[in-house]
């Protein structure tokens, strides 16, 4: 049996409470039950479940070179706090200018600390988008994470930054944050998931997001696991009455990519936006799977996933708008855009609905096309290489996507860090 799977190799820490280390036994127990995968399962139609072994990985030791991690996690000019993890431990905590109030804790501290809160709202929604196993690994093996709580009536000004690194040759890391944002409270959260040295790795992670009546939450996740790496995210969004969340995930890096996103409309007049941008090359792979749950009426979800591809890559989407009884003036948008680089990429694509109320407005859709030859001509013609020209048409598909943040520092942040990546 590999190590990341073995009992005698657990990586708990002892800081966590015996009601905990309970809940951990159970979870591995539950993992252990779960039957893994198989081709016939509908939520994972498409998938390539041969990604999906987990031999060879096993647990992380600490990291060698604490200082230059800490260094290069630098993202933002200006921000309200930051948190470093490396191999599931805390490298470096800084939260001097959190507003009154604001709590953001190591999740074995807050378990202890902030047990009420904490056992309200971890991993409390249920899995419904086919990683119930790994969910289970995930807490199974969990060692650290983050819990932020903005109390009612709070607003934090500059964004909180969370860096997650791993390190080693088969590494396995499990990530986690847990955000609650209180009654008209207001945060914008940037999460990374980084490799530092390019070795393969297993990363399991999951992100809880909790908003309070008339909350508001930015969260934006940046992926850049190293090219050979398995990895799931695994995202529960929860919106109160009306609140109102915007979630993007960005995904630069891994090999095999799982990406489960559930926004639960929950309130009168909730919101969720939901975006992800995915320039895909070479053999990499991403699965998405996404389900906009309205259970409230009068409650608004919009989501818009952008992906290139180029090489060989490919990509899978599979999204549910799914109307409750009751969920009546729902208004519900899906839209997926594959921009085809390559005749050998592959881009599967099934939007969906399921509508059980009256009065509701539901949009969903998928194209496919390949870049405008004309607009590569008009570059040409103006001096502007076919390569570069080819680049910026890519940059400005993603960046009409950044658009949608209300945020203008968060935007340039974003868009320049596309760019770069893009060769821009």
């Amino acid at each position: 049996m590999n190590a990341v799977l073995d009992t005698k190799e657990k990586e708990t820490s002892p800081h966590w409470p015996a009601w905990f280390q309970d809940q951990q036994a159970a979870a591995w127990e539950d993992y252990e039950s779960t039957p893994a995968p198989k081709r016939k399962d509908e939520p994972w139609r498409f998938s390539n479940l041969s990604a999906l072994d987990l031999t060879g990985f096993g647990p992380t030791g600490p990291v060698a070179s604490e200082g230059r991690l800490i260094n290069a996690s630098q993202g933002l000019a200006e921000f309200a706090a930051r948190l470093v993890f490396g191999n599931n431990a805390l490298l470096h905590q800084d939260t001097a200018r959190l507003p009154e109030g604001v709590i953001l804790q190591p999740l074995e501290i807050a378990a202890r600390e902030n047990e009420e809160l904490f056992q309200k709202f971890f991993m409390a929604q249920p899995v419904e988008l086919g990683s119930h196993k790994y969910a289970a690994l995930h807490k199974a093996r969990l060692s650290t994470g983050a819990l932020l709580y903005v109390p009612k009536n709070t607003e934090v000004a500059l964004p909180i930054e969370i860096f997650h690194w791993v390190e080693g040759e088969n590494a396995s890391v499990f990530p986690h944050t847990l955000i609650i944002c209180g009654e008209n409270s207001k945060v914008t959260v940037i999460d990374h998931f980084q490799s530092a040295d390019g070795k393969r790795a297993f990363a399991c992670g999951v992100n809880d997001l909790h908003l309070e009546r008339g909350a508001q939450l930015h969260y934006t996740a940046v992926q850049e696991w190293s090219r050979d790496s398995l990895a799931f995210h695994l995202n529960s969004t929860v919106v109160d009455r009306d609140a109102s969340s915007t979630a993007l995930n960005i995904n630069f890096g891994g090999g095999f990519v799982r990406g489960e996103s559930l926004s639960r409309l929950a309130g009168e007049g909730s919101r969720s936006v939901m975006l992800s941008l995915n320039p895909m090359d070479g053999t990499r792979q991403i699965d998405q799977r996404t389900l906009q749950a309205h259970t409230a009426p009068g409650a608004t979800s919009d989501l818009l996933y952008l992906n290139s591809l180029d090489d060989k890559a490919r990509t899978i989407f599979a999204g549910l708008i799914k109307v409750e009884p009751g969920a009546h003036r729902t208004d519900a948008y899906q839209k997926v855009r594959n921009l085809m680089l390559s005749d050998e990429a592959e881009a599967n694509s099934m939007p969906g609905l399921e509508i059980l109320a009256d009065d509701v407005r539901c949009t969903h859709g998928a194209t496919s096309g390949e870049i405008n030859e004309d607009e590569l001509f008009y570059m040409q013609a103006r001096g502007i290489p076919p390569t570069d020209g080819r680049r910026l048409i890519i940059n400005g598909f993603f960046q009409s996507l950044l658009e949608r943040l209300d945020s203008e520092s968060l935007r340039a942040y974003l868009g320049r860090m596309v760019s770069d990546k893009l060769g821009v």
